[in-house]
């Protein structure tokens, strides 16, 4: 096992990364930009090392920094964490190249499944469920409009190297393709550097579910059910919980199948995560894989009892995975509320100081943050505060204690958007377990 890990990231996944080694006895190092001096990860960890200023590219984006505080102060790995350099596969290859293990998966993998349009032949090639598709990137406006001909409007214009619905257009008519294609295009180009996009048929008010896989080293391939994250603000997820309203034995068999499939298919290690559109006749289709620990992993220790960040930790060690399939048992249910610094009907960012802070407590309730009062939330990152999730015998008791929690959360000096979660605990057709990626647009 290691004996110091670097953790590339900040917020509370880095707080999170660091318990879990704490407990380990593995020495941690944190890295921090000017305008985190302050922050907790910093406190928590056994040393820390700034790496720049407040912008994330001359910091905690900048891999030469990365991977020379690796080297003066003898890290053996480093954890990514989610988001930042999480699923950049320069960076899992330079940390291969310069000998520090890369708690994810390996370059290779991981430049795969960030292709949309690679990955999507490898699980069609594989026998996992896509929707009809352009089969490949597309050059200009002819081929797409040849595509959506053959697939049938409405289409989906998607980013071949992102997600997160940048680069992403519906169209609905032949007349508005032109337009869409090209705008797509510009923004793929913006957002991540490359310009290709490719076609798929629209989806109507489909569920996203995803499935919690883990891999080791050895061939052994197992997953952990199912999340819902159905709750999203533009393609954002502010919601998650486990298991699904809408699943049962035989579906979460099938589609967790599917998901062990491609992971050993492309020779995938450690844990990751394979997303997945339903439909309204529970059909279901690949959308693509993250390659990395997700933010709403939470749910999924809850009601397995299987602790994620260990699991990467060991898996990158060498070790084998301690459970086989048959092993995986599924107790409870779990939700999680994304804490977020905004306005919670505008959703305008709300950085600022925190003058004064009530964490709720009590059964089945956590809390993964990095927040205290006094804490200068800066404006230069994500506005994620915290995570709170809880966990119950059942959904309803789960809702129950999740309203609970929220009432006695409260977070002075800033906005954030407690007042909407506690609106969507208490709104009908969550709690008959009826959403969809579009529930929020209606619901706000």
């Amino acid at each position: 096992m290691f004996n110091k890990v670097l953790i590339a990231n900040r917020g509370e996944i880095a707080v999170r990364i660091i318990r879990a080694c704490k407990e380990m006895g593995i020495r941690t190092l944190a890295v921090y930009s000017e305008a985190d001096r302050e922050a907790l990860h910093t406190r928590f960890a056994d040393g820390a090392i700034c790496i720049g200023p407040a912008k994330s590219a001359d910091s905690y984006l900048n891999v030469t920094s990365l991977i020379s505080s690796m080297e003066v102060a003898d890290a053996e790995a480093v954890h990514p964490g989610y988001g930042f350099l999480a699923e950049n596969a320069g960076f899992a290859e330079a940390c291969e190249k310069c000998g520090i293990k890369f708690i994810g998966p390996a370059s290779a993998t991981m430049r795969l499944m960030g292709n949309k349009v690679e990955a999507k032949k490898v699980a069609e090639k594989l026998g996992v469920p896509v929707l009809p598709w352009s089969n490949r990137g597309l050059a200009d406006e002819k081929e797409a409009l040849e595509v959506s001909k053959k697939i049938g409007f409405p289409v989906l214009i998607k980013a071949s190297a992102g997600g997160g619905g940048r680069g992403m257009k519906l169209v609905h008519t032949q007349a508005s393709l032109s337009s869409a294609f090209n705008m797509a295009k510009m923004e793929a180009l913006s957002a991540f550097g490359d310009a290709e996009v490719f076609i798929e048929r629209f989806c109507e008010l489909p569920r996203h579910i995803e499935i919690q896989i883990m891999a080791d080293e050895h061939g052994n391939v197992i997953h952990l059910g199912e999340r819902e994250c159905s709750i999203q603000r533009r393609h954002q997820k502010i919601l998650e919980e486990s298991p699904s309203p809408i699943m049962d034995a035989k579906l979460r068999q099938k589609m967790g199948e599917a998901a062990v499939k491609l992971s050993k298919g492309i020779g995938y290690t450690n844990v990751g995560t394979v997303e997945f559109l339903l439909d309204k006749n529970k059909s279901f289709y690949f959308m693509e894989m993250n390659a990395r620990v997700q933010v709403e992993h939470p749910v999924t220790e809850f009601v397995t009892g299987v602790d994620l960040v260990k699991e990467q930790i060991r898996i990158a060690g060498g070790e084998r995975l301690r459970l086989r399939q048959k092993d995986v048992s599924f107790n409870g249910h779990s939700i999680e509320c994304r804490i977020n610094a905004e306005d919670p009907k505008t959703f305008v960012p709300s950085p600022g100081r925190i003058t004064e802070m009530i964490m709720p407590g009590g059964p089945g309730v956590r809390i993964d943050s990095a927040i205290y009062c006094n804490y200068n939330v800066p404006p230069h990152y994500d506005n994620l505060l915290a995570k709170l999730i809880v966990h119950a015998e059942n959904r309803h008791e789960a809702i129950a204690r999740m309203t609970r929690a929220l009432e006695e959360f409260h977070i002075g000096g800033i906005k954030t958007n407690i007042p909407l979660h506690l609106k969507i605990m208490k709104d009908h057709d969550f709690i008959a377990g009826k959403t969809d990626i579009d529930f929020l647009s209606r619901f706000t």
